[in-house]
């Protein structure tokens, strides 16, 4: 097997699907991807501007990012899909501390924007950063998928394929919250805010290039959902089978639930 060749390649929709047979190598993969598309952009342009998503889903795929060699990071500008509201500017449950210790604050990027945990009033805050976001294209969203299927944080109570607003604050629903238990950030659900600031699904999917990672067992209902299921809001992931480029990278834990899909 070469380096780069997958164990499956899928097709749903719009939307590639690449089967590798650990979350290492899935997540390798997917840098590799990011990183030739972050080469070839920086060659006919002087700014990328970048959205990340922050979940231990999320390691492998930071982790090899942040060591690829020959990018000028100086010229990639960073934003962050979400972020919890209430918690203290220090937590280490952050989505942005998480971020700085994977990757904002390894690489040198020109420009980092952060989602205030702790705003005085969470309503301007989503403005301020959608004028942020607003500035000028979206190159690249990294991203990955929920339990529920949710993208960012729009679970399926508050997904809207037409959101006509690109950042918002929305309640979580239990299973986002039991989520970052699972995932090990928090200990207890009670412990888990009950609110946060978004991204919405118009905002994330006005990206050029989506590549989304989605490892391990517990989301191969998820996977098998956003492949299959009908395009709504009740799996929120299932928009990016329209997206015009997007690849998503799983592990065969993942794709447990696939064995029939071609």
């Amino acid at each position: 097997m070469n380096v780069r060749d997958p164990l499956r390649v899928i097709q749903s929709g719009n939307l590639r699907v690449r089967v590798y047979p650990d979350r290492k190598r899935a997540g390798e993969e997917a840098a590799a991807g990011v990183s030739e598309k972050l080469a070839s952009l920086l060659s006919a342009q002087p700014v990328v501007r970048m959205v990340f998503a922050a979940a231990p889903s999320q390691n492998e795929f930071l982790a090899a990012l942040a060591s690829s060699r020959g990018i000028d990071w100086r010229r990639v500008t960073a934003f962050h899909m979400d972020e919890y509201l209430g918690l203290e500017e220090d937590a280490g449950q952050l989505f942005s501390t998480y971020l700085a210790r994977k990757i904002f604050g390894i690489v040198p990027f020109g420009k980092v924007h952060i989602i205030s945990s702790r705003p005085k009033d969470a309503a301007a805050e989503c403005r301020r950063y959608a004028l942020l976001l607003g500035e000028a294209p979206i190159d690249i969203v990294c991203l990955g998928i929920g339990e529920n299927g949710h993208i960012a944080f729009n679970d399926p109570h508050v997904a809207d394929f037409n959101d006509p607003l690109p950042v918002k604050v929305v309640m979580l629903d239990d299973r986002s919250r039991l989520q970052q238990v699972h995932d090990g950030c928090f200990s207890r659900i009670e412990d888990v805010p009950r609110e946060a600031i978004t991204l919405t699904i118009p905002a994330l999917c006005s990206g050029r290039s989506l590549s989304v990672v989605v490892p391990g067992p517990t989301k191969a209902e998820a996977v098998y959902r956003t492949l299959t299921g009908t395009i709504d809001a009740t799996c929120p992931a299932t928009v990016l089978r329209t997206h015009g480029d997007s690849t998503m990278y799983i592990d065969s834990d993942a794709a447990a639930k696939l064995q029939k899909l071609q």
